[in-house]
């Protein structure tokens, strides 16, 4: 069977988020939507009792990170920052789906753009060689529960299978990437 699931991201550090504790990356997951998406997982599971919430609530949360690497953007929104080094051009945040730059500090109001474009692409122009910290929003839903349904599905899919296949190799089922696809952002400079 053919994996269907990219290879795993290199994750780790302070708040799993795969950043230096800078204060600076997106806050990963927000646990309102970790805890909604475990009660999900809970229900189809039809767990009793709260023995195994750690076990659960973890692999929650890697389902969680799957579908926002497979899918090539943040579910739910959060706040985000990243420190940019001018280029003299535009620059792409690394998080999508952006709604909203709040900040860009470090660099007078005249020495900066800021620009989200219709596919949610935040971007930042700094004078080449000047350092400077933006803060913004990305999501693509505002809580757990307006996670478009077949995306949310596939979330509670991933860490059915994780929980059944504990200590195992099995492959993860073909639905998922089914449900995630017309989710997926592509592209050049996606």
């Amino acid at each position: 069977m053919t994996n269907v699931f990219p290879a795993p991201v290199a994750r780790g550090g302070p708040g799993e988020t795969g950043m230096a504790d800078t204060g600076v990356g997106d806050t990963g997951v927000p646990a309102a939507t970790i805890a909604g998406a475990v009660a999900a997982a809970r229900g189809m599971l039809r767990l009793e009792g709260h023995g195994e919430d750690a076990v659960l609530t973890g692999l929650v949360r890697t389902a969680l990170e799957a579908a926002e690497i497979w899918c090539g953007a943040a579910l739910v929104a959060r706040p985000c920052a990243e420190v940019l080094t001018g280029t003299g051009g535009w620059q792409v945040l690394r998080q999508r789906p952006v709604t909203a730059i709040n900040e860009v500090t470090g660099v007078g109001l005249a020495d900066h753009a800021i620009d989200i474009d219709a596919a949610g692409r935040g971007r930042v122009m700094l004078p080449a060689g000047a350092t400077a910290t933006v803060r913004y929003v990305a999501g693509t839903a505002a809580r757990w529960g307006a996670v478009p349904g077949p995306v949310a599905q596939g979330v509670v899919m991933l860490a059915m299978h994780l929980w059944d296949h504990r200590g195992g190799d099995a492959a993860p089922p073909a639905a998922v990437a089914a449900l995630w696809r017309p989710y997926r952002r592509l592209g050049i400079g996606a």
